[in-house]
C-alpha cells in the first residue's frame, strides 16, 4: 500500500471514529511524525478528505476537521432518503431471496451483539454493514452503489455522534431486519416503507440526542 493511502486510511479512520474531533487542525508535520510517513502523502492524504468534505481549508489555520451541524444531519438524510429508499426497491427486483432471509434472521438476533463487553459495537455494526454491502450487490447498479458508499462515510460520523444509545439499537436492528425481510419476499413498496421509516427513526433520535448550535 502506497503512504499516502495509508495516511488516508489511518486520518480518514480517526476523524470517522472521533479521534480527530471537529474542529482539529490538521497541520502536515504534526501528521507526518505520528503517521511515520513523509509530508507530501499526508498533503495527498488531506487532499482527499477534502474533497469528501471530511476536512476542510480554513484559512491560515491549514486544514481542519469538518463540523456536523443539524442542518449538516438534514442534508445528509434527505440526500440518505433519495438514494437508500431507491436501492431497497431495486434489491427487492434483483436480490438474491436467500441472502436477506439469512441477514433478517441475524438481525433479529442482532441484540445478542449488543453488549457491554464491546462497547463500540464492533460485531453490530460488522452485521449492518453486511446489509448494505448485499444491497449495494444486488442493485446491480455501480453508480447508485458508489453514491452510498461515498455518503456512509459522514453518516458513521453522525452514527457517533448519536452516543450509540443502547435502546435506539434494538430498535434500528428489527428495522433492519424488516427491510431484509421485504426485500428477500422481493416487494420493492414494503422495502421503500421499510426504509423511511427506519430513517424517519433514525433522523429522529439523532436530533433528540444532538442538541441544536
Amino acid at each position: 500500500m502506497r503512504a499516502s493511502d495509508r495516511a488516508y486510511m489511518a486520518l480518514r479512520e480517526d476523524i470517522v471514529e472521533w479521534r480527530l474531533r471537529p474542529g482539529a487542525i490538521l497541520a502536515e508535520v504534526e501528521q507526518s511524525e505520528r503517521l511515520g510517513v513523509s509530508r507530501t502523502p499526508v498533503r495527498e492524504a488531506l487532499s482527499r478528505l477534502t474533497a469528501e468534505g471530511l476536512t476542510t481549508a480554513a484559512g491560515g489555520r491549514g486544514v481542519v476537521v469538518t463540523d456536523i451541524s443539524l442542518e449538516n444531519i438534514d442534508e445528509l438524510f434527505e440526500l440518505r432518503e433519495t438514494l437508500e429508499v431507491r436501492a431497497a426497491a431495486l434489491a427487492a427486483e434483483r436480490g438474491e431471496a436467500s441472502v436477506f432471509a439469512e441477514l433478517r434472521a441475524r438481525l433479529l438476533d442482532a441484540p445478542a451483539l449488543l453488549s457491554e463487553d464491546d462497547p463500540a459495537r464492533h460485531e453490530y455494526y460488522a452485521l449492518v454493514g453486511r446489509l448494505d454491502e448485499a444491497i449495494d450487490a444486488a442493485i446491480s447498479n455501480s453508480y447508485l452503489a458508489n453514491a452510498m458508499r461515498s455518503l456512509r462515510v459522514h453518516l458513521v460520523r453522525v452514527r457517533r455522534l448519536a452516543a450509540d444509545d443502547a435502546a435506539r439499537l434494538h430498535a434500528a436492528a428489527a428495522e433492519h431486519a424488516a427491510i431484509a425481510e421485504a426485500i428477500a419476499d422481493g416487494n420493492p413498496r414494503l422495502a421503500e416503507a421499510a426504509t423511511i421509516l427506519h430513517l424517519h427513526r433514525s433522523l429522529t433520535h439523532v436530533k433528540a440526542v444532538h442538541p441544536a448550535r
